[in-house]
């Protein structure tokens, strides 16, 4: 399959970028260097290139009805402009995707997917369709996406792309006369912007951003800044295996919301039993970091668990890990051992959320 190219393609080579295949793309991973980047997204601000992820509009006279049917959320209780997380979840409570849902009105939604996961999706989302009034569009190679994050985001925004973001709340969004959308939302625990417009109007404020000196990030420091705010990853935190509840996501998942959802029953039941697995936060130590799929271990040497993501953490200072273990060694203090190669080193359950994320409420 050949690998896709964003519309910012070029200006990533261009910078030296260091490049690398991501959910079908060549995206980059990295630019000055990953600290450099997360540091700058941390006290000031960065860009980054989101356009591999996947839109879809859902409109019609059952759009509410129908979004309400395949996402955990409740979509009924958003205001016009206003945006909500959650997931899209199968009869089994497995994770489809985790994404989030913008209302423009009852009749008219975007759904923005991860770029793993489009096609996937987009099919679930078209099986799921059948006996609601609504129409299903793919959007994806309509849009490009900026991610501009950081403390002096809002500045960057008024000051570089001439839009005044001041009166807009975390999650709500606005609609721009030339179709570009602006939302108060990110994925690296710092107050921040995703802008989504035609491909060329993209690249115009690019080359904006970088004649201002705003620092370009790849998705090494994404990964990083997600991460230390406790965010998931669909394919480490989430998955088709996966359910939001094992993954301590059960705030964004309405059990009583009117109509309920795919896969409510199975997600009732489980947060009634407890999840026989939960995802926790661990702090090793070790020098070496605990990457995917390694082992966690009890006291006694056996398996409880694997890693998900694993960092020496930039902002925080300390190695630190996500990892799935059987509920029983999930309280926070539990002594436990990862193991890193051939070798254990010592670990201790603590709060998911590493760093506390600075959003403007």
């Amino acid at each position: 399959m050949e690998t896709k190219k964003t519309c910012l393609h070029s200006r990533h080579t261009s910078l030296g970028a260091s490049m690398s295949p991501f959910a079908g793309y060549d995206m980059p991973i990295e630019y000055a260097g990953l600290d450099a980047e997360h540091t700058a997204v941390r006290t000031c601000c960065g860009v980054f290139d989101v356009s591999h992820m996947g839109e879809v509009d859902i409109k019609g006279p059952d759009a509410l009805r129908f979004v309400n049917h395949i996402f955990t959320n409740d979509a009924s209780t958003l205001a016009d402009g206003q945006c909500a997380y959650g997931m899209m979840t199968r009869a089994d409570g497995g994770t489809v995707d985790d994404l989030l849902v913008y209302r423009r009105s009852a009749g008219d939604f975007i759904l923005v997917i991860n770029a793993s996961n489009t096609a996937k999706d987009i099919e679930w989302i078209r099986q799921c369709s059948p006996g609601f009034d609504v129409e299903i569009s793919d959007r994806c190679a309509d849009f490009g996406q900026l991610a501009v994050q950081g403390p002096d985001s809002e500045k960057t925004m008024r000051e570089v792309l001439g839009i005044d973001c001041s009166g807009l709340g975390f999650y709500y969004f606005t609609t721009l006369p030339d179709l570009t959308i602006v939302s108060r939302t990110g994925y690296t625990g710092e107050d921040g912007f995703e802008v989504y417009a035609a491909p060329g109007k993209i690249v115009d404020m690019w080359d904006r951003l970088m004649a201002a000196g705003v620092a370009p990030c790849g998705l090494g420091c994404r990964d990083t800044l997600r991460f230390e705010a406790g965010l998931p990853l669909y394919g480490d935190e989430l998955d088709d295996d996966i359910t939001p509840i094992e993954a301590g996501l059960g705030m964004f998942v309405k059990l009583d919301k009117e109509g309920g959802f795919i896969g409510r029953d199975a997600l009732a039941r489980q947060k009634v039993e407890g999840p026989k697995r939960k995802l926790v936060g661990l702090e090793i130590d070790s020098p070496a970091t605990a990457r995917h799929g390694f082992e966690v271990l009890d006291m006694n040497g056996a398996v409880v668990g694997h890693i998900t993501t694993g960092y020496n953490s930039i902002s925080v200072g300390k190695n630190i890990a996500m990892a799935f273990v059987d509920a029983p060694y999930a309280a926070l203090g539990s002594e436990l051992q990862v193991k890193i190669r051939r070798k254990t080193a010592p670990a201790k359950v603590i709060k998911k959320r590493f760093y506390t994320p600075n959003y403007k409420k």
